[in-house]
């Protein structure tokens, strides 16, 4: 049995219960064998250097040590847990030789305490799969101070662009910490946080190499989630040489990477080989796709159509003047083919900004409507809505209604694209999870669906867009796309 250690911080908080702990920190402890089989991945590379010792940070029940002192007999063992329950655990099924320590990952000082290592070692596990917001959002008091670590912009980092994984940033504080050093850091991450751990090392760390290998999350977490086993290492040489591709594998195991990853300017690419293939669609200036409209308030202003009648999220009855409803279609309907509008969207405005107390008078009943439930409205979170008229929506403009449209879900890494025409005489609008380019006539907006459906119009997607995505479909994303000589829907403003 293991021994364990005083913490390095002073004081360590007592376990809570599995269920919060496991929300609470991003817990999904590594089976054994998933950390087997990574193991032998590691193993079977013989490019990577043989540690002199090896630290598993957050080692919660210990499957990586146990995996590692079969795989790498006689070389130190370091295993670091802030949970008390878990190390205890742990030290139960791990030799006398394996070093248990309890530390608090978020207040340690990597470059000192990894540098009474030797070299080249490695780090091998799987840090927490949360986000800094979340763990603020649960009240958690384990997470790193709350930093904007890309130093994105004012509004990118109000809107959530700023917020970041604790795996991405525990990565990074490892990856600087060892600069110049040989090293291997294998880690279960996020799909997402090896994405961005990859446009880390293009800027700072050059040097570093990467691989990048699927782990099937469904299976041995029950996680919903993208999933790798992410390889770092360098020689910690100083060669003078750009950040190169890191190759992408189906599975533990696979010998031929399915893609690589890579970043062309400041873009970065999916599928570099199917990338450069598709060079000659790209648009020489991005299509102007437009997103649906965004409202925030789907209990008040989407309307379910029953018998002839309209009804709010709370089975109201709505009776308002026809000419400010519209057929309305959602993101998941639109990827499923299902066109004929079942929803009617409240639309006060036609331009955003536009004056809305004027609807007292042209539209009495929206008008009261809508101040019948001002509260609902008045309480949408997002900070768009501040300082504008009563009852704003956004997304709306003269495209919006455009008879004929080619929209797309934005949600759905297979792109669907769909034409959809007039219903009941009057323009379809989408949700703000959608993209759509508008048309005056059904040939054009046919003659736009075909190309946009082609085999080479689906690679040129495939090549730059990330399933695992929150949004994997973009509207820089369809914009590269070239669609040649279309007219587009231009009227004047309403």
């Amino acid at each position: 049995m293991s021994r364990v250690t005083s913490p390095v911080s002073a004081s360590a908080p007592r376990a809570p219960d599995d269920l919060h702990r496991r929300a609470l920190r991003g817990d999904f402890q590594t089976p054994d064998v998933l950390a087997r089989e990574a193991l032998a991945c590691l193993a079977a590379l013989p490019e990577l250097p043989r540690p002199v010792g090896v630290l598993e940070p957050t080692c919660g029940l210990g499957a990586f040590l146990r995996a590692l002192d079969a795989t790498f007999p006689g070389v130190p063992l370091h295993g670091w847990e802030l949970d008390p329950t878990y190390l205890r655990a742990a030290a139960l099924t791990l030799p006398p030789e394996v070093h248990l320590r309890q530390v608090d990952v978020f207040r340690v000082d990597w470059k000192a305490e990894l540098s009474a290592f030797g070299a080249p070692l490695w780090l091998v596990g799987n840090p927490p799969w949360v986000t800094i917001g979340k763990l603020g959002a649960l009240q958690g008091n384990n997470h790193p101070d709350k930093s904007n670590v890309d130093r994105l912009p004012g509004l990118a980092a109000r809107t959530g662009a700023a917020n970041f994984d604790v795996s991405e940033w525990l990565l990074r504080q490892w990856l600087e910490a060892l600069a110049g050093r040989p090293f291997v850091i294998a880690m279960i991450c996020k799909a997402s946080v090896a994405r961005k751990v990859f446009q880390f090392c293009v800027r700072e760390a050059p040097r570093v190499t990467g691989r990048v290998f699927e782990v099937d999350a469904r299976s041995h977490f029950k996680a919903s989630v993208s999933a790798v086993f992410l390889v770092l290492s360098t020689t910690g040489e100083a060669e003078r040489r750009p950040a190169r591709p890191w190759p992408w594998f189906a599975g533990l195991g696979q010998n031929t990477p399915a893609r690589m990853l890579g970043q062309v300017g400041d873009e970065l690419v999916a599928d570099l080989d199917a990338f450069e293939a598709t060079r000659g669609a790209l648009s020489p200036q991005p299509w102007p796709w437009r997103s649906g409209v965004k409202h925030d308030c789907a209990a008040v202003m989407e309307l379910a159509q029953r018998g002839g009648a309209s009804f709010n999220g709370a089975g109201d009855v709505v009776m308002v003047e026809a000419e400010h409803l519209y057929p309305f279609v959602k993101s998941t309907d639109l990827h499923h083919g299902r066109l004929a509008p079942v929803r009617r969207l409240v639309l006060p405005q036609r331009r955003p900004g536009q004056d809305t107390k004027a609807l007292a008078t042209s539209a009495p009943g929206l008008w009261a409507y809508l101040q019948a439930h001002a509260d609902l409205l008045a309480a949408r979170r997002s900070s768009i809505y501040r300082g504008q008229p009563p009852f704003s929506v956004f997304g709306v403009g003269p495209y919006s209604f455009a008879p004929w449209k080619v929209a797309v879900s934005g949600l759905h890494a297979s792109l669907r694209f769909q034409v959809v025409g007039p219903h009941e005489g009057r323009p379809v609008l989408f949700d703000d999870t959608c993209y759509f380019l508008p048309f005056a006539d059904e040939a054009t907006a046919r003659t736009a669906h075909e190309r946009l459906s082609s085999a080479d119009a689906q690679r040129f997607f495939r090549a730059r867009l990330f399933p695992d995505a929150k949004r994997p479909v973009t509207q820089k994303l369809l914009g590269a796309f070239d669609l040649g000589a279309l007219p587009l829907y231009s009227p004047s403003w309403p």
